[in-house]
């Protein structure tokens, strides 16, 4: 399997980093001390991004096994870019909250593809084997 050079690693942690911190600064107080805690529509979205920052942090010390995470991260910026925000923006409505989050998921999704190692994505998630989807009688349980 090639690996991956020490550069691509320190790209992957610095982007771990990134969202951690930005999410941190800009999530975790929301979370910690809400305004009004009850029936908030956008506690869900804290919540998840809440959960995403946390997660960040084990990527600064497994960078590729924390992929998923980036390529998550990745597709749910394309997917609001696409289905919400670019409809909104061709129309006229897209407010200041969303024109906000329009340039923070833009810059996601132009810096994230630009640190994953795609040849390794393609070779571990799509082209190399899969867990298989039980284990067979009298095997050993895979430690």
């Amino acid at each position: 399997m090639p690996q991956i050079s020490t550069l691509r690693l320190c790209l992957l942690r610095g982007m771990y980093l990134l969202i951690a911190v930005g999410l941190g600064l800009t999530i975790w107080p929301s979370i910690i001390a809400p305004s009004s805690p009850a029936a908030d529509p956008h506690s869900v979205i804290r919540a998840l991004l809440g959960g995403l920052s946390l997660m960040c942090l084990l990527g600064l010390r497994h960078p590729l096994k924390m992929l998923p995470l980036l390529l998550f991260e990745l597709a749910w910026k394309v997917i609001w870019v696409v289905a919400s925000a670019l409809p909104a923006w061709r129309a006229g409505t897209l407010d200041a909250y969303g024109s906000e989050s329009l340039f923070a998921c833009l810059m996601g999704v132009v810096l994230v593809p630009l640190v994953v190692p795609w040849g390794h994505v393609w070779r571990t998630y799509v082209r190399g084997p899969g867990e298989p989807w039980r284990v067979r009688r009298g095997a050993a349980a895979p430690r």
